[in-house]
């Protein structure tokens, strides 16, 4: 733990030493209405993006074993509080802070210095710079918890703290500025994402699978049954994340406005095809549809039309979603068996390849007619936009991979990595907690129950096994 503090405070002092303009004044700006519409709408979007980590929280807790439920919610509901606070101190003025050479903010936004109630023009005309600013930290949030999905129930608390810290740092905020800040090249390249498709789902689905292949698979993986132990938390969870998807989308717009209402309308299309085609697909290729494959149907639908949906009208989105479920569903199924890796919660399979899904469909079915600001398609005579959205993927592709890789590796210096095979094997709630999820899970042949808060077990209880399931 010494060399875990003493990492944390160079790291925290180095952010420190290299901000010669933190606290810089901002050029004066010509001045702007606040529409009070725009802002209400803006801030509802933020609050329902927020809801989208715990929401996913419940969606992961559910797919995991009974022993790692409370570690797996954990790790989303934490990364509420660590990026939050990251975001406020230097992570937004890295992501969208004024430009150095295309590629990062400078630190003139530290601790939202010159981050108030005027709109910043540049981003949003007619919202304060603070509800652009709280509405893009929930986007910041959101994306190291995704990844989480893919090493679930085998990392160790304190790895997985600094590793989210520095990835937020190092990958995320570098990545958002080029799309999306004032002077990113990737902007100036032309590159669409309207809400997330690069910035988000293939920085978070790529980096999962760095992370699960450096880690390794967990134990007794293909050789003993791994299932959800709670499928009626995960569709709840899959349930919250449909409902916070139209504040991500339609929020992005920045306004009440038409646009809006297309990215609300097309993010909702999508996510059904999507549920469809993947529990057709699941029906045809083992024989049963399954609620598990319909909650994880609308999610990859709403990954895919992230990118496309303030471009794209219906039918394409019907159609983004309907290929998204079949993509996904594939990959999940058949290519994750034959290649091995050890994707848990399918991170890659569902936010990685949906999401490069969508950012390659935003490149065929964009629209000038939906959105003047954005750039028609390859199917509205625009073949080169498709060809700026393969540089986007490639580039993003690449730049998680090994940017993950690197700080992964880096971190293992100073801290292990995994947990030890015995703690994995009792499971992390409680090795790594302290905790257990359920009050009796362990209630029947143990003798030091952890977390239960009682030192005498009800003699009643103990004697039916049928009231205490057992540890998966």
């Amino acid at each position: 733990m010494k060399r875990l503090w003493s990492f944390l405070g160079t790291f925290l002092l180095s952010m420190f030493y290299i901000m010669p303009a933190a606290f810089a004044e901002e050029a004066a700006e010509a001045p702007v209405k606040i529409d009070s519409g725009d802002t209400a709408f803006v801030l509802v979007s933020a609050a329902l993006v927020m809801i989208m980590t715990p929401a996913l929280a419940l969606f992961y807790g559910g797919m995991v074993r009974t022993k790692n439920v409370l570690s797996t919610i954990m790790q989303s509901f934490f990364i509420v509080g660590l990026i939050s606070v990251q975001w406020a101190l230097w992570g937004y003025t890295l992501a969208f802070g004024p430009d150095i050479n295309g590629f990062i903010g400078n630190f003139s936004w530290f601790g939202l210095n010159s981050v108030g109630f005027d709109a910043n023009a540049d981003y949003a005309a007619t919202i304060p710079h603070l509800a652009f600013m709280i509405f893009q930290a929930m986007f910041a949030v959101i994306t190291p918890a995704l990844i989480t999905g893919a090493f679930a129930e085998r990392m160790r608390f304190p790895a997985f703290v600094i590793f989210t810290l520095v990835w937020a740092t190092f990958v995320y905020d570098p990545v958002c500025h080029w799309v999306w800040g004032i002077g990113g090249w990737m902007r100036d390249l032309g590159v669409l994402d309207f809400a997330g498709g690069t910035v988000v789902h293939i920085l978070s689905g790529v980096s999962g699978l760095v992370v699960a292949l450096v880690l390794g698979k967990r134990t007794g993986y293909g050789k003993e049954a791994m299932l959800p132990h709670h499928l009626p938390m995960t569709v709840i969870g899959a349930s919250l994340l449909w409902f916070g998807w139209f504040g991500f989308n339609a929020g992005s717009a920045l306004g009440a406005n038409g646009l809006a209402a297309n990215a609300f309308i097309v993010t909702h299309f999508a996510a059904a095809a999507a549920c469809v085609s993947w529990v057709l697909a699941e029906w045809f290729h083992h024989g049963k549809p399954t609620v598990f494959g319909a909650a994880s149907g609308c999610v990859a639908g709403l990954v895919a039309i992230t990118p496309a949906s303030g471009y794209v009208s219906t039918i394409p989105a019907l159609i983004i979603g309907a290929f998204a479920g079949v993509f996904c569903f594939l990959a999940v199924s058949v290519l994750k068996a034959k290649l091995g890796y050890d994707d848990a919660l399918d991170a890659f399979g569902v936010h990685g390849l949906g999401g490069t899904w969508g950012a390659i469909a935003t490149g065929l079915f964009a629209s000038k007619e939906i959105n003047p600001a954005g750039a028609n398609g390859l199917f509205f005579g625009n073949p080169e936009q498709l060809t700026t959205q393969l540089i986007g993927v490639a580039v993003s592709w690449i730049f998680a991979a090994a940017m993950t890789f690197i700080i992964l590796k880096v971190i293992s210096i100073f801290v292990k990595l995994r947990v030890d095979e015995s703690q994995e094997i009792d499971g992390l709630d409680v090795t790594e907690h302290g905790e257990r999820g359920y009050a009796y899970q362990d209630l029947v042949g143990s003798t030091s129950p952890v977390g239960l808060g009682m030192s005498i077990l009800p003699k009643e209880l103990s004697s039916k096994n049928d009231l205490a399931p057992s540890s998966k």
